[in-house]
This record gives C-alpha cells, structure tokens and sequence, in this order.
C-alpha cells in the first residue's frame, strides 16, 4: 500500500470550518499519481499518458484544519485490458477513516486520443505491487510474485 502525507491546507475548508468534500478528490488524485508514477517510473514533469474515467468516494468523517494532514493510502484494486482501478482510503493522523475511494484510470494513446492497451511493461509493474488482479483473476497477488 502506497502512503501520502498531504498538508491540509487554509483554502481547503468550507464554511463548516471542515474539508470541503471537493478536495478530497484532489487528495486523492496527489496520492494515486505519486504511486501510479513510482510504480512506472515517471519522472516529475514528464507526461503520462493516463487519464481518470470514474471517480466514486463514500464520506466517513470530517477532517478539519486543526488535524493538519491528511493520509491517502492507495492500493491497486483490478488491472484491466487498458485500465487500472484504485482504492484510495484517507485518513485523519489520529487513525480515523474519513473517505474512501475508487478511481479507473485508462492508459491513453497520445496521437489518437483513445484508450489504448496497457503495455507489458507497465502490465507487469502494476502487477507486481500487492494487491492488484487482473479480471480473470480471484484473488490478489502476492508482494513477491514476479514481475
């Protein structure tokens, strides 16, 4: 499982004096791009060539100003043909869940624009971190299955 430390920032609240349900996506969003990138090996600034399909989260409990930093762990839920799903649970730094979501990023051919099959390489990386099964699969893959 992939852990990011975000700051939780002034303009992240609402008038609720709380994390505006809008930011947690953004949360999200930092969290799943820094593992997607270590993961593949994407350097800071260059292009990958993924783009989001479907966003859902469940809220679980309010995560304020004066908590100070948000956890995001994602893990890899499914490898597709052309698509991976990730789970994302956020934590308060006190343990507490405060949202849980899903994201489906599909690989993308930059010349067309389409979704495009995931290459073998990136195919293999994805599966070699836990967790992750592909839709013909039952069950997850093992930290040290080969990649």
């Amino acid at each position: 499982m992939h852990e990011k430390r975000i700051e939780i920032r002034w303009r992240d609240q609402d008038g609720y004096a709380h994390v505006n349900q809008a930011v947690y996506q953004t949360y999200v969003e930092e969290a799943v791009d820094d593992w997607l990138r270590g993961v593949l090996g994407i350097e800071e600034g260059e292009v990958w060539h993924y783009v989001a399909a479907r966003f859902a989260i469940d809220y679980r409990s309010e995560l304020r100003l004066s908590d100070r930093i948000a956890l995001a762990r994602c893990r890899p839920e499914r490898i597709g043909t052309s698509s991976v799903t990730v789970r994302t649970d956020v934590h308060a730094p006190d343990g507490r869940l405060v949202a849980e979501a899903e994201s489906v990023l599909v690989a993308r051919d930059p010349e067309t624009g389409s979704s495009r099959p995931l290459a073998e390489g990136e195919r293999a990386a994805l599966l070699a971190y836990p967790a992750a099964s592909t839709p013909d699969s039952s069950r997850s893959t093992a930290s040290t299955s080969p990649g």
